[in-house]
């Protein structure tokens, strides 16, 4: 039986050649003006055999960093950079998205100039950010003011928009981990009392409207998002995670996004973290659901032929196997990263 792992699949009118996506993979490794890398091209080409290439986080703005030497996508020295990745992996006959984030109260004031992290609300993170080679607590954030928040949504807009001048074929919005989107979202982060704080309604309202900013710079077929519902990454926590993510999944496949990226429990880890219904929050999304967490070769089929999911995405496998879909396909052993 042809295993459906390994055909093509169309995502939002953009051909892929199978159904395995590389995860977005936190690097550190952009070079003087947060630009990606000389090693760049050749990190992403070699990975071009995935259906879908989702790169590292990729700040919106300054404001957006949280570790060291992540790459950006604001200044036209980034665009270029970004660029000549996009070409070297669609001459190696690759699709790649960017991920798109802003880190919110994981950050620290070295890598912002001095300024406060901002966050819903004043609530430091119980977390480690990368400053300085080392591996630090992050610092106090303070809390964004309203009139800041349409700030916030134009530079996801914008940095869609240079997505696309730098040849990108699509974006994915980071609404996972405890960054900023899902700390907005999130009651053990968000303690607001206008309209970004309080019912669940008003604490999606920042991770909906930036997703419906972007679809309108770069279109619905062009534009995913990834969540994570129970993760605890980050120090991030929720009274009721169902009811949050049910109405957050509503709303995003109104905007008819081309996929849902959806971390199965706890990143990097245990996939029964805490009780949650995944398949009632699929049954909430049209469009194309992308599986995450903890996948191998058996898993992944099984989630494809039983349609529990359109796509896979595999993380720290690709890091030590950039050939990773022809090592699944042969049924040969993978490599192991260096401990």
């Amino acid at each position: 039986m042809t295993n459906p792992l390994f055909q093509p699949y169309d995502l939002g009118g953009i051909r892929l050649a199978n159904r395995i996506v590389m995860a977005p993979l936190t690097r550190s490794r952009a070079g003087a003006g947060l630009v990606p890398s000389d090693l760049s091209p050749t990190y992403y080409s070699q990975r071009a055999s995935a259906g879908l290439i989702i790169t590292e986080a990729t700040q919106v703005s300054a404001q957006a960093q949280g570790y060291q030497d992540t790459p950006g996508l604001y200044t036209p020295e980034q665009i270029a950079g970004w660029r000549r990745v996009t070409d070297a992996v669609h001459a190696a006959g690759g699709r790649i998205f960017v991920q798109l984030w802003h880190v919110g109260r994981v950050s620290h004031v070295e890598l912002l100039g001095g300024a406060q992290p901002v966050a819903p609300s004043a609530i430091a993170a119980e977390t480690r950010t990368f400053v300085n080679n080392a591996f630090v607590a992050p610092s106090i954030p303070r809390a964004l003011a309203l009139d800041e928040i349409p700030g916030i949504i134009d530079s996801f807009r914008q940095a869609a928009a240079n997505a696309i001048a730098a040849g990108f074929d699509g974006v994915e919005i980071h609404g996972a981990n405890g960054y900023l989107l899902d700390q907005f979202a999130r009651d053990g982060a968000n303690r607001r009392d206008d309209a970004y704080g309080g019912s669940i309604e008003n604490r999606a309202r920042l991770m909906l409207e930036v997703a419906a900013a972007v679809v309108a710079e770069i279109g619905a077929g062009r534009t995913g998002i990834r969540i994570s519902p129970v993760s605890p990454a980050n120090g991030i926590s929720d009274s009721d995670p169902q009811s949050l993510f049910d109405h957050i999944v509503a709303g995003l496949n109104a905007l008819n996004l081309a996929y849902l990226h959806v971390v199965e429990g706890a990143t990097g880890g245990p996939r029964d973290v805490v009780p949650f219904d995944f398949a009632a929050l699929k049954s909430r999304f049209g469009g194309a659901w992308l599986a995450n967490n903890g996948y191998d070769l058996d898993l992944a089929t099984e989630a494809i032929r039983a349609g529990s999911a359109d796509l896979v995405s595999f993380g720290r496998s690709f890091i030590a196997n950039p050939d990773l879909v022809a090592r699944l396909q042969a049924g040969a052993p993978l490599a192991q990263p260096d401990p």
